[in-house]
């Protein structure tokens, strides 16, 4: 590798980041990566701990994961941290807790996301959220929306077959006020780019790298759409446990694929 395509190694880098770092093609790297973050009750449980305890341990992970991607200019990172399953299927003392944890993360963590010029934002049914966790949420929205550096975006009480059922009520609405849905067929304007547009994610570029923590082979009902042709990325390592060093190595392998986009590879 040529070194052209090499940038300066970031000063924060412990000695294993920098030369995993140095591995890595500065000018390839995935413009939008976006984790599955799985695996705290595992962590807790083989700890013979609350699970709780794991979502705890996991806000570090989010932190140096953050950090790293932000020092090494990733412009889009996307992290699944709350699904509508979750309501449905976890304990009410969790999914308190789990609202409590969101606000003592922003709470702690903004000056450091400001600081690092990251923008934060939000995807998924927001609005369901406890009064003062959306108040939370767009008091730390609001002061990193001027930030230019790298888009952080949670995923909250997000589900993808919920993002397109709203998706598709949202085309019905738009077409209700613009000669009505049969008029939209008509235009034959009901397709790939008008369902994307009235996606959550509208706004942002489909993944280019999906990481999967623990081991699971399975997308849980994360961007379903929006990964068509994502590469995905399974590691054994248990959220709390993931830090900067493992995202260089996802990064790493997803260098070594060639994406084809349902073309043909090179000879």
């Amino acid at each position: 590798m040529s070194s052209a395509t090499k940038h300066a190694t970031p000063a924060a880098f412990d000695r294993k980041e920098a030369e995993l770092y140095k591995l890595l093609d500065a000018k390839h790297l995935p413009r939008h990566i976006a984790i599955i973050m799985d695996g705290n009750g595992r962590w807790a449980k083989s700890r013979s701990m609350l699970r709780i305890e794991g979502h705890r341990s996991g806000v570090e992970a989010v932190r140096s994961t953050v950090e790293t991607a932000a020092h090494i200019g990733i412009p889009w990172l996307t992290l699944y941290a709350f699904s509508v399953e979750n309501w449905k299927r976890r304990p009410k003392t969790e999914t308190s807790f789990l609202m409590r944890l969101l606000v003592k993360y922003l709470e702690l963590e903004i000056p450091t996301l400001d600081k690092n010029n990251i923008r934060l934002q939000y995807i998924g049914r927001v609005w369901e959220l406890p009064d003062d966790v959306q108040k939370k949420m767009q008091w730390a929205e609001e002061v990193t929306s001027k930030n230019t550096g790298m888009v952080l975006t949670l995923a909250l009480n997000y589900g993808s077959r919920s993002e397109l059922a709203d998706a598709f009520r949202s085309i019905v609405h738009s077409a209700a006020k613009n000669g009505g849905l049969a008029h939209l067929l008509e235009k034959d304007a009901l397709n790939e780019e008008t369902i994307s547009k009235h996606l959550y994610t509208s706004h942002l570029p489909d993944p280019d790298l999906v990481i999967r923590t623990s081991g699971e082979m399975r997308l849980s009902n994360f961007l379903l759409w929006q990964v068509a042709y994502s590469e995905i990325y399974v590691t054994e390592t248990l959220w709390p446990d993931f830090r900067g060093k493992n995202l260089l190595e996802a990064i790493a392998d997803y260098q070594k694929r060639e994406r084809r986009y349902g073309g043909i590879g090179k000879a």
